[in-house]
């Protein structure tokens, strides 16, 4: 069961705002999420190094999920902007991610573990929750170096 706004809003580190985006499970739209994290990434001042960044770990976080998608799912992304970073929350309700499980956590031997080595590569802060009904977290953060 996917967790409602209030709650996260509940969990919020105290000045953040929260922004969501829900995208169909279909690389045609990986695109979409890319264009939304590079727009907050620009109002929050971040290189343009480390839009990138976030862009391409944002593609690789819907690919993996898109990899092992439904045909009728969808993609959640939220990020949560602060002073000083920016989290990003990927989940797909009811999809696990088998690159997020096992031995593909440290090794770069499947596809989907070289996205999350490339993922940990380009972030500060690399984090995932499995939950046997929800699904497969991927939480994802950048520090905002000035």
């Amino acid at each position: 069961m996917r967790q409602s706004v209030s709650t996260q809003r509940a969990k919020r580190t105290p000045g953040s705002h929260v922004v969501e985006l829900r995208i169909p499970s279909s690389a045609e739209w990986v695109g979409v999420a890319r264009l939304a994290i590079a727009g907050i990434a620009s109002r929050l001042q971040f290189s343009i190094e480390d839009i990138e960044d976030l862009k391409l770990a944002v593609a690789e976080a819907c690919t993996s999920y898109i990899q092992s998608a439904r045909e009728d799912g969808e993609i959640c992304m939220s990020a949560e902007v602060a002073a000083d970073r920016i989290t990003i929350t990927v989940d797909a309700p009811g999809q696990h991610v088998e690159a997020l499980h096992g031995t593909a956590l440290q090794t770069e031997s499947s596809t989907g573990g070289l996205g999350l080595f490339l993922i940990r590569t380009l972030m500060d802060e690399v984090s995932y929750e499995l939950d046997s009904q929800a699904g497969t977290k991927l939480v994802m953060t950048k520090l905002l170096r000035t």
